[in-house]
């Protein structure tokens, strides 16, 4: 798989770019975001790394335009700065997900391959968890095989926590998500909802609240 680097740090980008190549990666490195919007219009990746601290447009302005754009590749974003700012920033911009620097090459690999395969399961319209099986074209939630009924509202916001296992959903995405063309969900709302997709998933996956940040699905631990 080809993975697109946008790293404008020479010393950083040759770390993350052996790291990868050891990882069995394919890797093309540019150092700039309109470089980077370049290669994506002429080469297919899988994923792109992006820092955040990129000279002229930024990294975050980067993502923005690739969402804008109809852009949907995974993107992990790099920093030095962690805050909660920056995090919500990154994620409501529609990064896929955050990595503070200074970090170990095989976290790099794993949240690369965690992101892709995340995605890979959405493009085929399934989405496997443990005992959970989410056909996302079907709108049919089986658990253990068994085919669990939904309401409207809870199909999407399962569909919306689903497609983004192990991520950070801010309130705001999960909001816009549920709501209807002619009606407006409250945050009061969201959470209900939640809580009540909470008690169908049963112990089969989890569902966290973060607080100031949102929502993560996460698969169920053994029993």
């Amino acid at each position: 798989m080809r993975l697109l680097v946008v790293e404008d740090d020479d010393i950083v980008a040759d770390a993350i770019t052996r790291g990868l190549s050891a990882a069995r990666y394919a890797v093309h490195r540019v150092s700039s975001a309109e470089a980077a919007q370049h290669a994506l219009a002429h080469e297919e990746f899988a994923l792109a790394v992006i820092d955040v601290g990129l000279p002229g447009a930024d990294g975050l302005t980067l993502v923005r335009r690739l969402r804008s754009g109809g852009k949907t590749l995974p993107t992990l974003m790099l920093t030095a700065r962690c805050t909660l700012d920056d995090k919500v920033k990154a994620l409501d911009i529609g990064a896929d997900d955050f990595l503070a620097k200074p970090f170990e090459p095989a976290e790099l690999a794993a949240r690369c391959r965690a992101l892709m395969r995340r995605s890979s399961g959405a493009l085929d319209g399934i989405v496997t968890l443990n005992r959970l099986r989410v056909d996302l074209r079907g709108r049919c939630l089986r658990i253990d095989g068994a085919e669990i009924e939904l309401t409207a509202r809870e199909w999407l916001l399962l569909e919306c926590l689903v497609r983004r296992v192990g991520q950070i959903v801010p309130k705001e995405r999960v909001q816009q998500a549920i709501a209807g063309p002619e009606h407006d969900v409250t945050p009061n709302a969201v959470e209900v909802h939640v809580s009540r997709l909470r008690a169908k998933l049963g112990e089969a996956a989890v569902i966290r609240s973060l607080r100031g940040l949102g929502y993560r699905m996460e698969e169920a631990k053994p029993s």
